[in-house]
């Protein structure tokens, strides 16, 4: 692989380029040393679950969900034959009371602000996993206090994000629902248990028959800052047409990926295509990632060396530029000025300026997470073992702590 040189202020992790195959492999730059104290704390995924790293063991919490933004988890545990909920601030550690619902359940997603938790029977990813047959859902709406609503939702589906007024919940519906192999996004009123389609991004109403239904791979989920808006990345959509082209009558284009955009206030779905050769590699080597003011999404993929700028305002792809190609499953990250991206053991940095050009670094072991700290000035890069973090200028390993189980990163406490 190869990458035109860069600027002098775009030499962003030299230094880690530099110590090659040391840096996550446990061969410190300055004589051993380790830093003691994780300047960062983080909520990070480990093999037995969700948990925060702060520089001690890591409670893991088999059963949790997060917030997009890592701020508060929904946890829940076997208690006798109910369950136990509770929640947890991730900055401060500090957890609710728990209480008691009826029989056994698993969050499946929080909203937006961490209060309400949706639980079904069964824990399936919305990005990832196809539920097994089912004709009907039980699904729970709880908080702090308790229930709140007992649902018994006709049909197969995944509880996927509230509205942002928590009077709705999107789910995603497979069809046929007992053998699924596709879906549709649909939005169930809470006060009534009906579920209906959403609107168009006119804000109108989706004819019978017109809504969308997926195949393939959801690779991806983020939110926006506000709040407002969930963007999910879509690959391997074999004889998809869109709501625009069922309602116009005409034929899909050929498209391999797109990202769904869901407005989570006004009720509406848009997909953004992304344009060959997205989507004909494998789901794995796709990522995303959005610019802190919400502006720019960022879609890379690293079997073609790819990467895709989207405006959110406009929701078209405004360029595409190569940067460089790689193997295994890609993370991106971005400040804002400057795109990170990591795929399989190499880490990948360009200006957003002009999206030319990188710089290929090699970490010396499999990368399976990137997170930048609020202010920019730290990258934090996770192993199977070890999580490093670096200086952002520089690239000098500022510290190493051996995360065993390490599995992927999160979010900021």
């Amino acid at each position: 692989m190869t990458a035109t040189p860069m600027m002098s202020r775009r030499t962003l992790l030299a230094a880690l380029g530099a110590v090659g195959a040391a840096t996550l492999t446990g061969c410190e730059p300055d004589g051993g040393r380790t830093a003691e104290t994780l300047p960062d704390p983080l909520l990070v995924e480990l093999d037995g679950g969700l948990a925060v790293l702060r520089g001690a063991a890591p409670q893991v919490l088999p059963h949790a969900i997060a917030t997009a933004d890592a701020r508060f988890i929904h946890a829940t545990a076997p208690d006798g034959d109910d369950t136990a909920l509770w929640r947890i601030d991730v900055g401060t550690g500090a957890a609710s009371e728990r209480v008691r619902l009826p029989g056994r359940w698993v969050p499946q997603t929080v909203s937006t602000d961490g209060t309400q938790v949706a639980l079904t029977t069964e824990e399936v990813s919305a990005t990832k996993q196809r539920p097994a047959g089912r004709t009907e859902t039980p699904v729970l709406i709880a908080d702090a206090g308790g229930v709140r609503r007992r649902l018994r939702l006709p049909g197969n589906v995944v509880p996927e994000a509230f509205t942002t007024d928590h009077t709705g919940l999107f789910v995603l519906e497979w069809l046929p629902p007992h053998a699924p192999d596709r879906y549709r996004v649909r939005v169930v009123d809470l006060d009534s248990g009906v579920s209906g389609p959403l609107s168009t991004r006119l804000k109108e109403a989706i004819p019978a028959g017109a809504e969308e239904e997926m195949r393939g791979d959801g690779r991806q989920a983020v939110l926006a800052a506000d709040r407002r808006v969930l963007y999910t990345l879509y690959t391997h959509q074999p004889d998809h047409q869109h709501t625009r082209d069922r309602i116009s009558g005409r034929p899909g284009s050929d498209v391999h990926a797109f990202v769904h955009t869901l407005h989570l206030e006004q009720r509406w779905a848009y997909c953004v295509d992304l344009p060959h050769p997205f989507g004909h590699g494998p789901a794995e080597g796709h990522a995303m990632t959005i610019s802190p003011d919400g502006t720019r999404l960022l879609v890379v993929d690293v079997g073609s060396g790819i990467v895709a700028d989207i405006s959110t305002e406009e929701l078209t792809v405004r360029r595409t530029a190569a940067i460089t190609g790689g193997a295994g499953s890609a993370y991106a990250v971005t400040d804002g000025d400057r795109l990170f991206v990591a795929a399989d053991a190499s880490v990948v940095v360009c200006d957003l300026a002009d999206l030319g050009g990188g710089v290929e670094l090699t970490t010396g072991e499999r990368i399976n997470g990137l997170l930048l700290s609020r202010d920019g000035s730290r990258l934090h890069v996770a192993g199977p073992t070890a999580l490093s973090w670096h200086d952002s200028t520089s690239g000098r390993q500022l510290g190493r702590l051996a995360v065993p189980g390490l599995t992927g990163l999160r979010g900021l406490a």
